[in-house]
C-alpha cells in the first residue's frame, strides 16, 4: 500500500467517532419520501461542507427537494462522480419499531434509523470520500464531483434525473461510484428495471344473490393477476458477458440476498402490491383496482413486458390500465477498472472479495449506465432496508467508507499514468 492510501486509512481511523456522529445526525434529519422533503438533510450536509471549507452549489428546481453539487479539478485526467441520495423510505407505523426511527441510536455496534442502510450510510461514504481526497490534491489527476441528491425513492424527477437533464456536463463524468446497499459480498454493475402498472376493472355490479346479472370486478381482476404472475416463467436471453458474470456470482448472490435471489435477479418478477374493490359482502363488486410491480431483467426490455401485460389485460373489456412509472434494465461493462479497485480494496479491508452482480432493485446508478458510463454500487447489507428497526453495523459502515475512499483514490491516481 502506498503512502497516500495509508494516510487516508489513518485519517478514517482518527475520525472514527466523527464519522459515526455524522451518520447519527444525518439519520435524525427526517427526510421520508413521500413526501420527499429533504431540506433538513441538505442543510446538514451543506453546513458540514462549509465547515470543511469546500465550496458547493445547491440546485433546487423543487424547493423542498434540493440537490448539492461540489466539484474539484485536480488536473488533466478522468472525471469520477460520487452519488448518494438524502431521501428515505417512509417509517410506517412507529409502533412496529423498537428504536426511534429518527433517533440515530447506537446500540451494540448498530446504528438504527430510517435510512441507516438505504442510503445515508452510502451517502456519508460519498461525502467523506470527497472531503478526504481534497486533502491529497497534489497526488491526484482528473476531476472529482460529489452529488448529494433528493427524490431517488420516486425515480428522481427532482433529483438525479433533473441534474442529468439540465446539468449533464457537470454530473455525467467517466465513472460513477455509489453506496446504495449491496452487501459486502457483492458489487453491482447493473440492475433490473421496474415497470409499475395500475389496473382498474369496472362492471355494472348488483346484488350478490343475482350473480347472473353482472360479472364481478374482483373476479376479473383475479384472472388478470393470475395471468400476470405467469410472466415470471418468460425465458430471458442474456449477453455472454452478463451471463458469465452472473453465473460466477451465484453463490455470492445467495449469500448476500437470501436463497432464491440468483433466480430473482435473472427472471421477470411480479409483485401484486395493492388491491381494493367492492362495497359490501353481499354485493357483486362493480369496481376493483390493483397495482403491480413488474421487474424487467437484463435480456428483456420494458416494452417486451409491457406488450405481454397489455395482451393479458386487453382480453378483458372491463379492464384498463395506466403505467405509473419505470425504466429499462441496465448494465455496464463488468470489467471496468473501478470494479477491480473496489474488489481489491474491499477484500483488503473486510477479507471478502465482492462478486460482480446485478441488483434486483433500482438505483440512480441506472442514469449513468443508460448513458454508457460505468456506474458501480458498493454498500452495506440491504437486510433491513425499508423495514422497522433499520440499521447498519459500525463495522459495515466503516468498511464502506474505507472502500469508497481508497477506490476513488486509485481511480484518480491511475488517471495520471
Amino acid at each position: 500500500m502506498n503512502d497516500g492510501k495509508q494516510q487516508l486509512l489513518d485519517w478514517i481511523e482518527q475520525d472514527r467517532e466523527t464519522l459515526i456522529g455524522f451518520l447519527q445526525e444525518f439519520l435524525r434529519c427526517k427526510n421520508p419520501n413521500p413526501p420527499g422533503n429533504t431540506v433538513s438533510g441538505a442543510k446538514f450536509v451543506s453546513a458540514f461542507l462549509e465547515s470543511r471549507g469546500l465550496p458547493f452549489k445547491t440546485i433546487a428546481p423543487n424547493p423542498e427537494m434540493p440537490n448539492i453539487i461540489a466539484a474539484t479539478e485536480f488536473g488533466p485526467g478522468r472525471h469520477l462522480v460520487l452519488n448518494g441520495h438524502m431521501d428515505v423510505f417512509p417509517v410506517g407505523p412507529e409502533s412496529d419499531w423498537t428504536r426511534d426511527p429518527w433517533g440515530g441510536e447506537l446500540v451494540d455496534g448498530r446504528i438504527y434509523g430510517r435510512g441507516a442502510c438505504d442510503m445515508k450510510c452510502g451517502t456519508t461514504a460519498s461525502i467523506f470520500t470527497y472531503v478526504y481526497l481534497n486533502r491529497l490534491k497534489e497526488q491526484l489527476k482528473g476531476k472529482l464531483t460529489l452529488t448529494v441528491v433528493s427524490d431517488e425513492e420516486t425515480f428522481g424527477e427532482w433529483g438525479t434525473r433533473y441534474l442529468m437533464e439540465h446539468h449533464l456536463d457537470e454530473v455525467l463524468g467517466d465513472c460513477c461510484l455509489n453506496g446504495e446497499p449491496s452487501s459486502l459480498h457483492t458489487v453491482r454493475f447493473g440492475e433490473k428495471g421496474p415497470l409499475w402498472l395500475t389496473v382498474k376493472v369496472s362492471t355494472p355490479g348488483g346484488h350478490g344473490a343475482y350473480v347472473h346479472t353482472s360479472r364481478n370486478a374482483i373476479a376479473i381482476a383475479a384472472e388478470i393477476m393470475t395471468d400476470l404472475l405467469k410472466l415470471g416463467e418468460l425465458p430471458v436471453p442474456e449477453a455472454p458477458a452478463l451471463k458469465a458474470a452472473l453465473d460466477e456470482a451465484t453463490d455470492a448472490i445467495e449469500q448476500a440476498y437470501g436463497n432464491g435471489a440468483s433466480k430473482t435477479i435473472r427472471s421477470v418478477t411480479v409483485n401484486l402490491g395493492t388491491i381494493k374493490g367492492g362495497a359490501k359482502v353481499n354485493m357483486i363488486a362493480s369496481d376493483c383496482e390493483f397495482e403491480v410491480d413488474l421487474r424487467v431483467p437484463n435480456g428483456l426490455t420494458r416494452q417486451d413486458l409491457l406488450d405481454k401485460a397489455d395482451a393479458i389485460i386487453s382480453r378483458h373489456p372491463e379492464a384498463s390500465y395506466i403505467v405509473q412509472g419505470g425504466n429499462e434494465p441496465n448494465w455496464c461493462d463488468p470489467n471496468a477498472d473501478m470494479y477491480a479497485y473496489v474488489q481489491a480494496n474491499a477484500e483488503m479491508i473486510t477479507g471478502i472479495r465482492p462478486a460482480k452482480v446485478v441488483s434486483p432493485g433500482g438505483t440512480d446508478a441506472r442514469l449513468w449506465r443508460m448513458r454508457n458510463v460505468p456506474a458501480i454500487v458498493y454498500g452495506p447489507s440491504p437486510a433491513t432496508m425499508g423495514k422497522p428497526d433499520e440499521f447498519v453495523t459500525i463495522e459495515e459502515f466503516l468498511a464502506v467508507v474505507k472502500t469508497h475512499v481508497l477506490s476513488a483514490y486509485d481511480y484518480l491516481t491511475a488517471a495520471a499514468h
